[in-house]
């Protein structure tokens, strides 16, 4: 399995294992590859063929033999991004309740029919609202977002969503015809005539007398006119190009919907309220205050209201117990961290009081604050007492000191890891030589201060944004600064707001978690750039020269050198009747994305498709000589991904990975005036051996004098910054105020704030 080979391995049932390893050494391979892998195919091997198609299913462990293991449960960081409609109340289960409850138990108005719960929900017709098909907001363009520049003439590009080439062209000359001067600036036109260029729903075809050089033939045409609204809301409706969709969405604006007021539901809906609240009022409080104002019809227990209160209440309990009490039931779920979305799936399996089952979580503590770690160690103590194994794969070493026995995977990553070095008590670890674990896990040694002066300081006044309210905060300019504080407390929000810049800062970067693309064409390799001095490097060879092969040849997004049958995409869409769709190997090609022809030019004995397949690691060895590929990917290898394959599909990256990957096509770049790089969480999914190497990286951008900002949960990285900001005292309404600033050390002595006991432990 990946890069597991012939591992022998046994694990306790009824105990909490963590798995451990640095990144990419096989310990998910092992534990959700192998193990959760082989229980969901027994499970679905006494499922009817029918039935099976219903599930997402993974594929069949490569394992000789897998004894005493029970069924299990798997909850994962997700990497596909969550639907737009979803949201905190229905990953946790929370809504259903509560629109039971508005249908009920609500107050209605006076002659009002009582409603469905349906009618309580944006995401079904009979309750979206009919404005804005219950999305809350609706897209528009307008001259000022067609028109950024109306100095321009329309020869000159002012209408700037106009499509380029030919096409852009086109829609001048018609103008012409239809008599309206193009070299006048727009700002000149009557605004009849601007309102035509852009919001007609006419579509005038015209004879067209194009004005071309002497030597072209210039014959007539008749060309046919479309509004730029029109032509903008069409290519970003209906193109299946992504850049053309991005480019669309540049010149549209987002605007809350005037039907609904941003609500997302129907009239009749809105009318309905139970203690006072609609039910977007009631989904827009912290889950926290929720649960305090149902708690009384809660414990009246009696009626629609007090059952259907208790139920609401109940489930959020738990989700306070893991740090979630901050977060809203119509919070989006794009907008949550992977962590986040993990602690509410697991959530709602304490409540499912499941027992003798496997769980097997993917690093629970991620985007955990250590205060919240403790409680998240009671709820999978709770799980283990309960009669149930937990298998965690996990790189905060507090949590995994406090498992009953340990797995170390490794020593490194890719080809140089997929061995057991240990499994075992965790004392037992310290004689694991080999293992990349046992120095973190039993020594506490505390992040290395620099003690850098600040060059100058970027100075915030008055902010107020989600939590934040009224915020004074002084970040110190050439220096590396840490923002610290409990899930919801305001971090993210506070970076947001120093992405604005300020006196002394020349440029701003934000390296966020969001994909690096859409779809499986986007890869590390094509992302960095490193992809197109390859391309070079195989049209530079002696059999492209013969066969007359360019660069584009070895492109698997365009057609020529691409597989015809798969569409350079490697796999291909299969169709089962009594099967899940799935994706499987192109039978032309086998998976290799390049047609036959392509495929026979070789660079130092590999295809273009040998070097897709190859880890960062061994492509550095392999182009160690081509600076241009060397730059990239040793850029890659600083940051801690160096196991990653270099075709790996951008859907199947963590955040984390997507953000590093990002931080080493900025790394790679020339740097000019002073730069501001933002980071939020940088560290999650990482081992503390691939942590300190990032966190080596970022100090050496400040060395090199710019300014560095991250969100972070990790202690070892806020204890080795230059300076700290503490945001609290709690998440959502209870945060948002600065209640601790100053050296590591001085915000360790605080007494204030959640973060100074847990700093002081890493100084």
């Amino acid at each position: 399995m990946h890069n597991l080979r012939s591992v022998d391995v046994a694990v306790p049932r009824d105990a909490l294992a963590a798995f451990t390893g640095v990144s990419g050494s096989g310990k998910s391979s092992l534990a959700f590859g192998t193990l959760y892998a082989e229980a969901q195919q027994r499970y679905l091997e006494s499922v009817a063929p029918y039935a099976r198609r219903l599930l997402q299913q993974v594929g069949a462990p490569d394992a000789d033999a897998i004894t005493g293991l029970p069924p299990a449960v798997a909850l994962s960081q997700r990497r596909a991004a969550p639907s737009a409609r979803s949201s905190v109340g229905t990953i946790a289960l929370l809504s259903n309740s509560l629109r039971m409850l508005m249908s009920r138990a609500g107050a209605y108005p006076p002659g009002a029919a009582r409603l469905d719960s349906d009618a309580f929900s944006p995401n079904t017709a009979a309750g979206a609202c009919p404005g804005c098909e219950g999305m809350g907001e609706v897209l528009d363009a307008t001259e000022r977002s067609m028109v950024p520049d109306p100095s321009l003439s329309i020869r000159e590009g002012a209408v700037a969503c106009w499509p380029g080439g030919w096409m852009g062209k086109n829609l001048r000359e018609i103008l012409e015809s239809l008599g309206y001067d193009v070299d006048a600036p727009w700002r000149d036109l009557p605004q009849d005539a601007r309102d035509w260029i852009l919001f007609t729903d006419e579509q005038p075809v015209v004879t067209v007398h194009p004005v071309r050089e002497a030597h072209r033939i210039q014959r007539p045409y008749q060309g046919t006119f479309s509004s730029a609204k029109r032509l903008v809301m069409k290519a970003y409706a209906a193109s299946k190009s992504e850049a053309r969709r991005d480019k669309a969405a540049r010149f549209l604006t987002k605007s809350p919907c005037p039907e609904c007021g941003g609500h997302r539901l129907r009239a009749e809906a809105l009318a309905v309220t139970f203690a006072g609240r609609t039910m977007p009022q009631l989904a827009s409080l912290p889950l926290s205050e929720l649960a305090d104002l149902l708690d009384p019809y809660a414990r009246e227990g009696e009626g629609a209201s007090g059952v259907l209160a208790a139920d609401v209440v109940a489930r959020i309990r738990v989700l306070e117990r893991l740090g979630l009490g901050y977060l809203s039931v119509g919070r989006p779920a794009p907008t949550l961290s992977a962590g986040e979305l993990q602690r509410l799936r697991l959530g709602t399996q304490l409540r499912s009081g499941l027992f003798g089952v496997v769980y097997v979580l993917d690093e629970p503590s991620a985007g955990l604050h250590p205060a919240d770690t403790e409680a998240l160690m009671e709820v999978l103590t709770g799980l283990k007492e309960s009669g149930n194994s937990v298998f965690l794969v996990e790189h905060d070493m507090d949590v995994v000191r406090r498992a009953d026995w340990v797995v170390d995977v490794g020593p490194g990553a890719g080809s140089r890891g997929g061995r057991v070095l240990y499994s075992g008590p965790v004392d037992g670890l310290a004689e694991a030589e080999e293992s990349a674990t046992r120095p973190y896990l039993f020594s506490r040694k505390g992040g290395r201060t620099r003690g850098r002066a600040p060059s100058g300081w970027l100075k915030l006044r008055g902010v107020r944004r989600n939590n934040l309210r009224d915020l004074d905060a002084d970040v110190p300019l050439g220096a590396f600064t840490a923002l610290t504080g409990v899930s919801g407390a305001g971090k993210t929000s506070l970076l947001r707001e120093l992405a604005g810049g300020g006196e002394g800062v020349d440029r701003v970067v934000e390296v966020d978690q969001r994909p690096i693309g859409r779809t499986p064409r986007s890869n590390p390799a094509t992302y960095t750039g490193m992809f197109d001095a390859v391309r070079k490097l195989f049209a530079s060879t002696d059999r492209a020269r013969e066969l007359g092969y360019g660069a584009g040849r070895f492109s698997f997004n365009v057609d020529g050198g691409r597989c015809a049958t798969c569409q350079g995409e490697g796999v291909v869409s299969v169709e089962l009747l009594f099967l899940p769709s799935s994706y499987a190997p192109c039978p032309e090609c086998k998976g290799a994305r390049y047609n036959p022809d392509t495929l026979q030019v070789a660079y130092a004995g590999r295809n273009i498709a040998q070097v897709l397949e190859m880890t960062v690691e061994e492509a550095a060895g392999f182009f160690s000589d081509v600076p241009a590929a060397a730059r990239p990917l040793r850029a890659l290898a600083e940051v801690g991904v160096g196991y990653l394959r270099l075709g790996q599909p951008a859907t199947e990256l963590s955040g984390g990975e997507a953000q590093r990957i990002k931080l080493a096509s900025e790394l790679q770049r020339a740097r000019r005036g002073h730069t501001l790089y933002l980071l939020d969480e940088p560290t999650t999914g990482l081992h503390p051996q691939d942590r300190d190497l990032l966190a080596e990286r970022l100090h050496e951008l400040v060395d090199g004098g710019a300014t560095v900002v991250v969100a972070e949960h990790d202690m070892d990285v806020a204890a080795g910054a230059d300076h700290v900001i503490d945001l609290g005292p709690g998440g959502g309404d209870a945060g948002g105020t600065i209640v601790a600033q100053g050296t590591p050390r001085e915000v360790a002595e605080s007494a204030t704030g959640r973060t100074g006991p847990f700093l002081r432990g890493h100084l």
